[in-house]
């Protein structure tokens, strides 16, 4: 049986191609993702270890065993404290160590670096002159509070050398700096695309808000000395709850472990549209082993005649699906191998710097893409073969097909109407629940469940409904109406693959469309503000960026928000600081209960969900403690309907900015007498001295913003889709070219009788559009589905949410869909065309 298993395969090779392409497709996938996520996540652990090489003991601020946010501020790292770490036995030497956000300007006035990965820090030199970290390049280290060193990836980037006056910004206002040193660094978010400026430690002091204090004191050990004796003796001298250590080795095992989880997300993600893609090879596999079964019907009744078992008839065609994922696993492998590395090279080729090192092929990597090849393919193989075990060896004999009985149906029809029926109800039930995600991820398996088995019987009316317009084609208009009916399972599975990416194609895009619309409309309908004012990667911004704006002739109202944590009650709370006489001018809240008012001294507003958490209403009073500590008395004077762009409680900045340690502001709203006009933003960007830190955003550009983040977001989930969709298209391809070898003969009398060439190509092109269709309208439908379902899950948290049925985009999907069908339809259509009429009439 091993052997006749071995020679059906290269008998049919031709016909299990697509099967093989469709598999391969599938696990190039899967061993793509987790190549590509083992190498980058290798090359960032090798980068940040050695970011790690200068240090054996790192004291930091010891964390407050209250909630992040609580009043009070956490011990600070002074040079006393710096001086004993360096003295302890067996350290050879101390850093101390600052750092923040730094934004560097190119020639042009643009930012350099990805937003966030835009650092400063102090360049801290030992006895001979020179930080370790930092070897220099070119020039001199900084000295100064007017000079800095920029590092080498970024000076190249920039076009900059040494001598060179560079704009920067740290917190708002714009600063010109010499640049002294260009150094090299094994930073890892510099290798990640990121910048990293240098000022002398004084200077990094002052500018990030540490003056005389340290974020981290870094000791190395003497020669001899291991990390752990040198870690007991600085715990030693260390003030009792000021601060604590770490090993070098624990921090580059945490960051390690940091980049590992970073990894799992984005591999966990890709798998996810891995496995979609091979969930739809799956149909494509039942379906070409039910036809290849079917067309050897006589074979495998001669099998059983000489004394094949049923078992073994199972085997043999278990034998075949092994083969067939076999060679498909090994040439996916192969092929995802090329995409892991091709995928590094695009990184890179997009501005995406990815630090050096090998492309890693892991055992468990070549072992997944093996077992997930052969498995998926065996598994869907394994009801064809037990169908092709239960054919009567007479009824085989004499060319009889066991069709389906009509009792078969009816248990199909009815265990997926069950199966629908119970999806449905479960995903409806679930848009009431506040907590409805699991039943509605239940609800949506046993509805597409239901679906598939259902698919067959909903294939004949709506395939009916094209019947008006496919007689418009002739005689291969109506043969292909029927060819497209005539086994409705065959077809049904065929649909399906296509139905599956058209479904989740189209949920996100009703998802995504509606949530733009949603934040969109929360942006603007909330702020009245003309323009919004932030920095690059929504780092801190300096209260003079507020004072600059409102001291402009063109200004005529500005707030900065202003965040400080406190207590009440004894539970940690932010404060949000506003301009109290010009916030009104600013926004548009709607309030339930109470006003705005006169916002100031110890009047507040609060968003709804906090009062009634609290329990309060206009008029309530209740003590807080500040920032620094210092205890008060603020009374509510209105509540208002909060959403996810203003909320929690709202004071006057000059009833908060005393008690702040740090006064910075997360953005400034402002404005102006002529509204928001090029000529007032041009105005704006002037007086802030073209910062290229800042952001100056009116409520267009908000939106556009969020435009191009959900655009940026469903193009990458087409582009992963996209795999499912070609894995359809060779599904199509696969079931017309084996439903014209079984038709030969058919093909061959239609010719015979006056059928030309061109009519049978239309009539398989046909045949293959309106499958196509078919499955195209069952996805778009069930993808609408879901999306409204998904959005009534959102619209519990999201008050502005409404349904956007993007109808341009389903009209493109289905028009897709239908290329599908044209396309998929060329080969096999031209392969019916040209058969022989005497050959084909002749054929069985």
């Amino acid at each position: 049986m091993f052997r006749t298993a071995l020679r059906n395969v290269l008998a049919h090779k031709a016909r299990l191609l697509m099967t093989v392409l469709a598999v391969m497709l599938g696990v190039a996938f899967v061993s793509g993702t987790l190549v590509f996520t083992s190498t980058i996540s290798d090359a960032y652990q090798a980068s940040s270890q050695k970011g790690y090489d200068n240090v054996d003991v790192a004291v930091h601020p010891k964390s407050s065993d209250s909630p992040r946010g609580a009043p009070g501020a956490e011990p600070k790292l002074d040079q006393k404290l710096l001086d004993k770490a360096a003295h302890v036995p067996g350290a050879t030497s101390a850093t101390g160590t600052v750092s923040g956000f730094t934004a560097i300007a190119d020639k042009k006035g643009e930012l350099l670096g990805n937003g966030f990965a835009t650092t400063g820090g102090n360049y801290f030199p030992g006895k001979d002159g020179k930080d370790t970290r930092y070897p220099m390049r070119s020039g001199a280290a900084p000295k100064g509070p007017d000079q800095f060193a920029l590092d080498a990836r970024t000076a190249d980037k920039a076009g900059y050398k040494v001598g060179d006056t560079v704009r920067l910004s740290v917190d708002g206002p714009v600063r010109e700096q010499k640049l002294t040193g260009i150094f090299t660094t094994d930073d890892g978010a510099v290798a990640a695309g990121g910048s990293l400026a240098l000022f002398d430690t004084p200077t990094a002091q002052k500018l990030f808000g540490m003056p005389g204090g340290f974020s981290e004191i870094d000791v190395k050990a003497a020669p001899g000395t291991s990390q752990t004796a040198l870690k007991s003796a600085v715990d030693k001298v260390l003030p009792k709850g000021a601060a604590e250590t770490t090993t070098g080795k624990q921090l580059a095992d945490d960051q390690a472990k940091s980049i590992a989880k970073s990894m799992d997300g984005m591999k966990t993600a890709l798998l996810v549209f891995a496995g979609i893609a091979l969930f739809v090879g799956v149909f494509i596999i039942a379906n070409t082993f039910t036809m290849l079964v079917a067309q050897r019907t006589k074979e495998l009744a001669l099998l059983r005649a000489v004394g094949a078992s049923r078992r073994q008839v199972t085997r043999s065609v278990l034998i075949e699906a092994f083969v067939v994922g076999a060679i498909a696993a090994v040439t996916g492998l192969a092929a995802g191998i090329g995409i892991g590395a091709g995928l590094r090279e695009l990184m890179s080729s997009t501005g995406a710097t990815v630090p050096d090192g090998p492309l890693v092929i892991s055992p468990s990597t070549v072992l997944a893409s093996l077992l997930v090849g052969i498995v998926v393919t065996v598994l869907a193989a394994w009801l064809p073969g037990r169908r092709a075990a239960r054919i009567p060896p007479v009824a085989a004999m004499n060319s009889v097909h066991a069709t389906a009985t009509t009792k078969s149906l009816v248990v199909r029809n009815t265990i997926g109407a069950l199966f629908a029926g119970a999806g449905t109800a479960g995903v409806v039930v679930a848009t009431g629940m506040s907590d409805g995600k699991t039943m509605m991820g239940a609800g949506a398996v046993l509805l597409l469940i239901g679906v598939f088995i259902l698919t067959p019987l909903l294939s004949r009316p709506l395939i009916a409904l094209a019947a008006p317009v496919l007689r418009a084609f002739g005689i291969s208009g109506g043969l292909a109406r029927q060819n497209a009916v005539r086994n409705p399972r065959r077809t049904a599975a065929t649909a399906s693959a296509l139905m599956v990416g058209l479904t989740l194609i189209t949920g996100l895009t009703v998802i995504a469309g509606s949530v733009q619309k949603s934040i969109d409309k929360m942006a603007t309908d909330s702020l009245t503000a003309d323009y919004v004012v932030s920095m690059a990667g929504n780092t801190p911004l300096s209260p003079d960026v507020a004072k600059k704006l409102g001291g402009l002739d063109e200004v005529t109202a500005v707030s900065p928000l202003r965040m400080s944590p406190s207590r009440i009650d004894g539970t940690p709370e932010s404060l949000t600081g506003v301009n109290g006489k010009d916030f009104g001018k600013l926004t548009r809240l709607d309030f339930t209960k109470g006003a705005l008012g006169d916002l100031h001294g110890g009047q507040v507003v609060v968003d709804d969900a906090t009062a009634k958490e609290k329990g309060w209403q206009p008029g309530s009073r209740f003590p807080v403690t500040f920032e620094d500590g210092k205890k008060s008395t603020l009374t509510v004077s209105g509540v208002y309907q909060g959403n996810q762009m203003i909320n929690g409680i709202i004071v006057d900045t000059a009833t908060l900015a005393p008690h702040q340690q740090q006064v910075t502001d997360r953005q400034v709203m402002v404005k102006t007498k002529d509204g928001a006009t090029d000529a007032a933003k041009e105005s704006l960007v002037k007086g802030l001295g073209k910062n290229p830190a800042i952001s100056v955003s009116d409520k267009k550009d908000i939106s556009e913003e969020i435009a191009k983040v959900f655009s940026l977001m469903l193009n990458m989930l087409y582009g992963l889709l996209a795999m499912a969709v070609i894995v359809a298209v060779l599904g199509v391809i696969n079931t017309l070219a084996m439903s014209v070898f079984e038709r030969s003969q058919e093909i061959g009398m239609l010719r015979a009788i006056g059928l030309d060439r061109r009519g049978i190509k239309r009539m398989v092109r046909l045949e293959s559009l309106v499958i196509s269709l078919f499955g195209g309208v069952l996805g778009i439908g069930l993808g609408v589905f879901f999306g409204w379902a998904a959005g009534e899950l959102i619209s519990g948290s999201l008050a502005t949410y409404e349904l956007v049925l993007p109808w341009g985009r389903m009209g493109i999907f289905l028009g897709l869909a239908a290329v599908v069908g044209v396309l998929a339809a060329l080969w096999p259509a031209r392969r019916a065309a040209r058969l022989n009429m005497l050959a084909a009439i002749k054929a069985e």
